[in-house]
Order: C-alpha cells, then sequence, then structure tokens
C-alpha cells in the first residue's frame, strides 16, 4: 500500500491538486506588494497602509518594493511573470489598462495585457487635483486658460509618463479647453510633484493624497478638480464641471490585482483580507482620510464592471492622444 507520502508525491508529479487538508495554508511567508511607480505618488501613498493593515491580518511581513520604469509598465509587467501563488501582488493605478494601449499606439508590442492579471480589489477612488506652485500667476483655470492661449506651448505641466493617468487627466482638460501645453513626462506621480515644488513645472495633475499637505501647508495651490462632486479637503476647489468643462471627469483609483493563474482561493482570501481591513482597520482608515485618499472599497463584480467601464473611457481618451514621438 502507498504511504501518504507517496501519494502526494504522485499528485504533484501529476500536477493534480492535493487533499485541502495537505495543502500549504496562505500566506506562509512574506506577500511582496509591488508599486510599480516611485516613491511618493498615489500608489506607494496607499499601499503603505495597506501593506501594514496586511501584516496585522496575516502575520506575515508584506513588504512594499516600488519597481519603477517606463510609466509604470516595469513593475506591472514584472508581477505578469511571476509565479502566480499569492506571493506577488501589485498595487496598480487606472494606468493599468492604459499602458498596453499605449505601447500598440507607439507600434510596440505590449509588454502586459489586462488579461495576465486578476483585479482582487479596489481601494481608493479619487478626482486628480489640478495644481501650481502657490507663488504662480493663475489663480483660476480662467486666468491659466486666458495664459495659455496667448503662449501656446509655454506653460508646462507635468505627469508619471507618456499616456499616464496623469497625462490623459490633462488631456482632457486642455483638449475641452481648446489650449496647447507643454507635456512634461517624469517616472512617477513623486517625482512629478518634487519638480512642481521646486519649480521646474508649472502646473501638475495629481492624486489628492500626495497634494494634500503641500496645500495645505501653502506650498501648492488647487485650482479644480476632475471629480463631479468637490473633494473633502479641498471644498473651495471647483470642479471643471462647474467651471463649464461637462466632459472633463477623471479618476485616479488604486487596486490590489495578481496573476491571473493565482488559485481561487488564494485571490479570495486576499480579497478578504482586504475587505476586512477597509471595512475595520481603524490605522489604514485614519492613514487615507489623513492623505487625502478615502477609502472607496470594491470588490467582485462591481469592481469587475467599474473597471471595464473606466478602461473603456481612459482607452479612448489615449487613442485621441495618439503616438506620442
Amino acid at each position: 500500500m502507498l504511504s501518504r507520502r507517496d501519494v502526494m508525491m504522485a499528485l504533484a508529479a501529476a500536477g493534480l491538486p492535493q487533499a485541502a487538508g495537505a495543502q500549504e495554508a496562505w500566506p506562509s511567508r512574506s506577500v511582496q506588494m509591488i508599486v510599480p511607480f516611485p516613491p511618493g505618488g498615489q500608489a506607494d501613498v496607499t499601499a503603505r497602509p495597506v501593506a501594514a493593515a496586511l501584516e496585522r491580518v496575516f502575520g506575515q511581513a508584506v513588504p512594499v518594493v516600488n519597481r519603477s520604469g517606463a510609466g509604470g509598465i516595469l513593475g506591472t509587467s514584472s508581477v505578469a511573470r511571476a509565479a502566480p501563488d499569492g506571493y506577488t501582488a501589485l498595487m496598480a493605478l487606472s494606468s493599468h489598462a492604459v499602458l498596453p494601449e499605449s505601447e500598440r499606439i507607439q507600434n510596440r508590442t505590449p509588454a502586459y495585457t489586462i488579461e495576465q492579471f486578476a483585479p482582487v480589489a479596489r481601494i481608493t477612488a479619487d478626482p486628480t487635483v489640478f495644481l501650481v506652485a502657490a507663488n504662480a500667476p493663475w489663480r483660476s483655470i480662467e486666468e491659466l486658460v486666458a495664459d495659455a492661449k496667448k503662449r501656446p506651448g509655454a506653460i508646462t505641466f507635468g505627469s508619471a509618463g507618456n499616456y499616464s493617468t496623469l497625462h490623459v487627466a490633462m488631456a482632457m482638460f486642455t483638449g475641452s479647453a481648446g489650449i496647447d501645453m507643454l507635456h512634461v513626462p517624469y517616472q512617477g506621480g513623486g517625482p512629478a510633484l518634487t519638480a512642481l515644488l521646486s519649480g521646474t513645472l508649472h502646473t501638475l495633475a495629481s492624486g489628492p493624497g500626495p497634494a494634500l499637505a503641500h496645500v495645505k501647508e501653502g506650498r501648492l495651490r488647487a485650482l479644480a478638480s476632475w471629480g463631479r462632486e468637490r473633494l473633502p479637503g479641498f471644498e473651495d476647489v471647483p470642479t471643471f464641471i462647474e467651471l463649464g468643462h461637462p466632459e472633463v471627469e477623471f479618476y485616479i483609483w488604486t487596486a490590489v490585482f495578481l496573476p491571473a493563474a493565482t488559485p481561487a482561493p488564494v485571490r479570495d482570501r486576499l480579497r478578504q483580507a482586504l475587505r476586512q481591513i477597509c471595512e475595520s482597520d481603524e490605522g489604514l482608515r485614519r492613514a487615507l482620510d489623513t492623505a487625502g485618499s478615502p477609502i472607496a472599497y470594491q470588490e467582485g463584480a462591481e469592481f469587475d464592471r467599474f473597471f471595464q467601464q473606466d478602461s473603456a473611457r481612459l482607452i479612448r481618451a489615449v487613442q485621441r492622444i495618439g503616438k506620442v514621438d
């Protein structure tokens, strides 16, 4: 008669699942959370308190790894290639579906496709905020638009890279306003924000989380936001819709994804943990509220529907931008 060990070895050799009781409990070791952008941007601001809260649930380390490059493609594609065992997760932004389309527009083979990922849950969803330095000459969007029309291409705006969420948001605004501004791509939202603070850039679309403290401290001025309603913490800042740009509505969201082939029980366990911390972890809620990026949790069919609809809008915007030299 075969021993239990022999049975397990035979099942493994045949590629068949073992009995539930014989499987290793997940997670039994640290779970990497890849942020495909530099520190300081929206994905990083969200990932760090989420990872800390997951550590309290799992009793395992959840290190945040910033793997930036190519506007988010480098880190994202590394997760697409990772072992589908649940030990490598991605904290993605709304550019997740945009980047493969931008590669196609540039006549390049995409480094990844969205089909290589399984959506787990959305954590936040914030309208971007239009920022200028506190000493900038423009005190309203109307003033900036008037100046830009007088000096086409003279006013710069930064982004997290070509076709990034920040680029797409600004393209929506400049198209609606009929103005020409000079795009300066960076390797992430954090470096672009640093450039704005240093005076290297004139303007920036930013997630509210990284921007809030600088606005409160008087280093930056917010002129408008991309939401349908005014943002908490930015109550005095009008929306573009209020300012006569009804098509300028955009949200920068953060969400956790796993490689598509990750077993369903592992995806479910991570989803359960994310739901738990978003519903009941006061440390996480306080951290994201303080950062100006409150929890907007979605999962399952609701998140799938949101992701598909949002991705379709963004892909249309990227196609309007066209090829970028």
